[in-house]
């Protein structure tokens, strides 16, 4: 299916990854014939098909600057989004989100049960730093220890879970403007964030070599969310694949409700202008992370 506003690169390279990540979950979680076959089942059901696969593609992006062996980044891709998915299976359940639908279809807890889903979640967690301990995924074990550590800290209380803990509470609170910032920057950006990181870790590029890429992540990051808030309140729950107008249901701020659609708008904009000057220093090899900026403000899922 052609996406709305993407250049051709982009569409083609989408693609491209969405399928070698299909490929490389279809390896790993190939169902046993054993207790354990509605457990695989499961992750399949939620991990396999569907999804924008954005982190992933950030990680194809930014390790083919610096020359990285395809097999690596799709192996690194792979971890990350099983971090992804497992946070979306756990936030879809009763006690959080309590949703019906994910990806078009029905959520894990839905077409299986609870329990399955939780532990389903469990295994996807345990499964992204498997692969990213293994030799298979890059040779030098400082590279290793140093994504392990990258996506621990994005996926722990500093990052994705403590940003959703924050997304709890703000049901019962209102949040200011920065507040909800670091809330987002947490439970959105700091996978995305983690994803170029990780892109440049691969590249063995010297931490005070990715100033720029970090600057990229974390405005595109924060532009993405604004995005997604827009859509909850305006997009069409079929092209999203899941419900929307929650957050407006369960009186949470935004960035939306803060800002106003307009203004919203606006920052996305600007959001996504800066993103785009901070790869300045690099030539028609970072023009795939220019289109992927440009495009989280035309998509419509």
């Amino acid at each position: 299916m052609a996406l709305p506003h993407a250049s051709l690169a982009l569409e083609s390279a989408l693609r491209q990854v969405a399928a070698e990540i299909d490929r490389q979950f279809d390896l790993v979680l190939a169902v046993p014939d054993d207790p354990r076959r509605s457990l695989y089942e499961a992750m399949r059901h939620a991990a396999i098909g569907g999804g924008k696969r954005l982190r992933p593609l950030l990680v194809f992006a930014t390790a083919q600057l610096f020359g990285v062996d395809r097999t690596c980044m799709a192996r690194v891709g792979t971890a990350i989004e099983c971090i992804h998915v497992y946070s979306l299976v756990h936030d879809d359940l009763p006690a959080m989100d309590n949703d019906d639908v994910r990806r078009g279809k029905p959520t894990v807890h839905k077409a299986f049960d609870e329990a399955t889903a939780i532990l389903a979640g469990d295994c996807l967690h345990a499964l992204a730093f498997e692969i990213l301990a293994d030799e298979a995924t890059h040779a030098d074990p400082f590279v290793r220890v140093e994504l392990l550590q990258t996506l621990a800290h994005a996926a722990g209380p500093s990052g994705m879970a403590g940003g959703q803990m924050m997304d709890l509470e703000a049901e019962k609170a209102s949040f200011d403007l920065p507040t909800v910032t670091r809330l987002q920057a947490m439970k959105t950006g700091a996978l995305i964030s983690c994803s170029v990181e990780c892109g440049a870790v691969l590249g063995r590029v010297p931490v005070e070599g990715r100033k720029g890429l970090r600057g990229y992540a974390r405005d595109m990051g924060l532009a993405f969310q604004i995005a997604d808030d827009i859509l909850d309140a305006e997009g069409d729950e079929v092209l999203a694949g899941k419900k929307l107008r929650k957050d407006g249901e369960a009186g949470k701020e935004t960035f939306l409700t803060l800002l106003g659609l307009d203004r919203a708008r606006e920052q996305a904009r600007i959001l996504v202008d800066q993103a785009v000057e901070h790869l300045k220093n690099f030539g028609p090899e970072a023009d795939l992370l220019r289109d992927i900026a440009r495009y989280t403000l035309e998509r419509d899922r």
